[in-house]
């Protein structure tokens, strides 16, 4: 990655995928099954600002299947978004579906949360999901524990999640060779055209080599943490994630790890903190060296009527809007605050009109997207000390 400016620890650079460039720090907008939930398609994304796409290897493993999206020419195609995506390895439901897992070295067995069915994902599994998906970021398999958990499981899950990650990269390497290997067969065989399925496939080694990122685990314990990510940081990957926060310790304990592990980090690679989080988690931790981020919450939160704005939350819900002909934010220049009342939303969502979620879910990802960018520009500026959320601007 390469880094244009610093503040302190705070960054902004510029990261080069098969599909673009991304500028960070960036917030990649949660597309689980290939799709914002709230009714919001690519075209949505690009238009409010979204660089890239995060998608779910375990959900579309299971629909509508991975070897159907290659088949259709891969996940850019399928949803017609011709931007980065990022795939996370399906390791996050070795955390949220701990009552139907069972996890042993080779990898973990799922209880299907659709049909009841059994299903296993190892390292090497993960990466050819991930390589039938045509992902830009691959996440590697690892497993992600509850906080607080014993100090002897952690220690166990964190030297299993580094020996998973050295399968991984090795599968990531014996698949791009045999994509090479599969290329320069059809260029041989071109005339006889029996190559038309791979043609229509958006496979690893296609064009710019897709990046494969590791990521740190050990709970809540700086020793581990250190142990891990000093193991992981010798394999020399595109890139680096902190994992298994945001799930249980307080906003507190996540900026301590957060400051623990950055030392440690590679200088030139991108940073990543998996599944976080409010404006001002990612304010805090961009603070502390972080760069890219993701979270559920801006798209969960709009679908119950809650709205990020540079004044706070505000609950569309409450009364006090009945009547209120402002938009959501007169700072925002995103297609809802551009075009509709609190009052009128708010009669969406208590007339129960899918419009309510699709207004909501575009503010909140607009709003996070901006955030981005004006944070991206203060560090530039070298202002973004005194960034604060009431601080941005926009118009």
């Amino acid at each position: 990655m390469k880094i244009l400016s610093t503040q302190n620890k705070a960054r902004c650079g510029e990261l080069q995928t098969a599909h673009g460039s991304i500028k960070t720090p960036c917030f990649m907008n949660v597309a689980t099954q290939a799709a914002i939930k709230g009714g919001l398609s690519s075209l949505d994304l690009e238009q409010i600002g979204c660089q890239v796409a995060l998608a779910n290897t375990y959900h579309l493993h299971l629909r509508p299947g991975d070897e159907v999206i290659g088949q259709m020419g891969g996940l850019h195609k399928f949803m017609n978004w011709d931007r980065p995506i990022l795939t996370d390895s399906g390791g996050f439901q070795v955390f949220s579906l701990a009552k139907l897992r069972d996890i042993t070295e080779e990898g973990v067995t799922f209880q299907s949360h659709i049909d009841g069915r059994k299903i296993f994902m190892s390292p090497e599994i993960s990466m050819q999901i991930q390589s039938n998906l045509g992902s830009d970021i691959i996440m590697a398999f690892d497993e992600c524990v509850e906080n607080p958990a014993p100090k002897d499981y952690v220690q166990k899950s964190s030297e299993l999640t580094i020996r998973w990650l050295q399968r991984c990269k090795a599968e990531i390497e014996r698949i791009k060779q045999r994509q090479a290997c599969s290329e320069a067969q059809v260029k041989e065989e071109k005339s006889a055209r029996i190559s038309g399925d791979m043609e229509r496939r958006n496979l690893l080694g296609a064009g710019e080599s897709p990046q494969l990122w590791g990521i740190n685990q050990g709970g809540t314990y700086s020793d581990i943490r250190i142990e891990n990510m000093q193991a992981i940081a010798e394999m020399d990957l595109p890139g680096y994630a902190i994992g298994g926060l945001a799930v249980g310790e307080t906003a507190e304990e996540m900026l301590e790890i957060i400051e623990t592990v950055e030392p440690y980090m590679p200088k030139d690679k991108p940073r990543y903190l998996m599944g976080v989080g409010t404006p001002q988690n990612i304010i805090d931790s961009v603070r502390r060296g972080i760069d890219f981020f993701d979270c559920v919450m801006p798209a969960r939160e709009g679908r119950h009527g809650k709205f990020f704005t540079s004044f706070g939350e505000l609950n569309i819900l409450n009364k006090q809007y009945e009547l209120d002909e402002s938009p959501i934010d007169e700072k925002c220049s995103c297609p809802t605050c551009r075009h509709f009342t609190r009052a009128y939303i708010r009669h969406l969502f208590k007339a129960k009109e899918i419009l309510a979620l699709r207004l909501s879910v575009i503010h909140n990802l607009y709003f996070y997207n901006k955030l981005m960018e004006k944070i991206h520009l203060s560090i530039e500026n070298r202002t973004f000390d005194n960034f604060t959320i009431e601080s941005m601007q926009d118009k």
